[in-house]
């Protein structure tokens, strides 16, 4: 299965994990359900600030170093 969320893994989890009935599952969010499943949410997307600000931080070449 490429892409798109895992239904069968996530339907066990929670009909078989949590014990919800399928009416309780399916009126949950994928949010919701991951969030009972204690999945942590990842790191937030990389905006062109923060690149900008590691950019900054650590430079690809160190000032004074051949190629400056």
């Amino acid at each position: 299965m490429s892409g798109g969320l895992d239904w069968p893994g996530l339907m066990r989890a929670g009909l078989r994990g949590l014990g919800l009935r399928p009416e309780q599952f399916w009126a949950l969010t994928p949010a919701e359900l991951a969030l009972m499943l204690g999945v942590e949410a990842g790191p937030p997307a990389m905006t062109r600030e923060r690149l900008a600000e590691l950019a900054a931080r650590y430079p690809d070449r160190r000032p004074g170093s051949p190629g400056e």
